[in-house]
């Protein structure tokens, strides 16, 4: 093989999904069937990765379409993480080897296609069958459970609209949400989120922008309107219009980073077998990660308050998802279509390949 051929696998593995569209990593072309790709968390600087683990399940997401990808030049993808690498700067080796047994996979042809859909989606129920080759894409380490009825729904809906209280009265989420929206883009953002899918109406999206120049405006914003119209347009409804909420459970506690690495890869097997039944998703991540937070005792804000607020919502959380003997590591909501209007998009591979 030649570093073209690597080239062309890269090119659609950066298409793989990461927190807020910030692509967290750089890739290193060693030789013409070795590519080390230098990953980088963003626990400094972002309170929704506090431990990195949010990122490690990203670069799970990468690792599987490189393989995804690979498979359609007969190849298979060997990867290992340097083992001095620090957490916060994993690395990972990837060695490309002509393997007979190996067959283009069917999910080549979504990886481009695959999105975040914010909006209201249709409450078309899932099939049986389409729950079953989605359970498939995940077995045998992971499982799916789902929260499909009515009243389900509405308890998922909830939780949501409750965490997002906590995101929009924390100034160390402001922070976070100031730097990734893109305001210029409202369609198409190689390396943010833009504006017009965050899925509010164009007053509240007007509102926000004006609000979001600084933290002062944002809390007299909270304080005179509240949060109720945010949180109403981008959690409570769409977590009613959709066909369930779903979540992600390893049949054993993650420990390591590569145990991270590997729920990413069965999330990214699983997103882009949704996206050929004609499926999308969005994440909610939210519930887990601040539940975490406060079951664990990790600082992640100032106000005394909020740290109250997550411990409420750490007890909503776990009753209705640590409700068995698996571990959640992933949720969000998904349904059949429509397809969102403006999505994220990825940087130049030019952009990603390291200095």
């Amino acid at each position: 093989m030649s570093t073209s051929t690597i080239q062309h696998i890269l090119e659609l593995a950066r298409w793989a999904p990461s927190g807020d569209n910030m692509q967290t990593w750089r890739f290193e072309i060693v030789a013409p069937d070795h590519l080390a790709v230098h990953a980088y968390d963003t626990r400094d600087h972002c309170v929704y990765d506090l431990d990195g683990h949010p990122s490690q399940i990203a670069f799970g997401t990468l690792l599987e379409t490189i393989a995804i990808a690979a498979s359609g030049h007969g190849l298979r993808a060997d990867v290992a993480r340097r083992p001095e690498g620090r957490a916060t700067h994993p690395v990972f080796d990837v060695r490309f080897a002509a393997d007979a047994a190996v067959v283009r996979s069917p999910l080549i042809d979504v990886i481009d296609k695959r999105t975040v859909q914010r909006r209201p989606m249709r409450t078309t129920p899932l099939s049986d069958e389409h729950k079953r080759i989605l359970a498939a894409t995940v077995a045998p380490g992971y499982a799916l459970t789902w929260l499909e009825s009515r009243a389900q729904k509405w308890q998922a809906a909830r939780l949501m609209f409750n965490n997002a209280r906590l995101r929009l009265t924390m100034p160390e989420a402001f922070e976070t949400h100031r730097s990734i929206i893109d305001w210029n883009n409202r369609t198409h953002s190689p390396d943010k989120v833009p504006a017009g899918a965050l899925g509010v109406d164009a007053m509240t999206l007007h509102l926000m922008k004006w609000a979001m120049v600084s933290w002062r405006r944002m809390s007299t914003v909270n304080t005179l309107m509240g949060t109720w119209a945010p949180r109403l347009q981008m959690d409570l409804a769409p977590g009613m219009a959709c066909a369930a909420h779903f979540v992600l459970k390893a049949h054993a506690a993650p420990q390591s980073i590569d145990d991270y690495v590997a729920a990413g890869r069965a999330l990214q097997r699983f997103w882009l077998t949704m996206t050929t039944l004609g499926l999308y998703m969005q994440p909610e991540m939210t519930p887990l990660i601040f539940s975490k937070y406060a079951r664990e005792g990790t600082r992640f804000t100032a106000q005394p308050k909020l740290a109250g607020a997550a411990r409420a919502l750490q007890r909503e959380t776990e009753a209705l998802i640590f409700n068995d003997s698996l571990f959640p590591v992933y949720m969000g909501r998904l349904g059949y279509g429509p397809a969102p209007a403006a999505r994220s998009v990825r940087r130049p591979l030019a952009e990603l390949m390291k200095s």
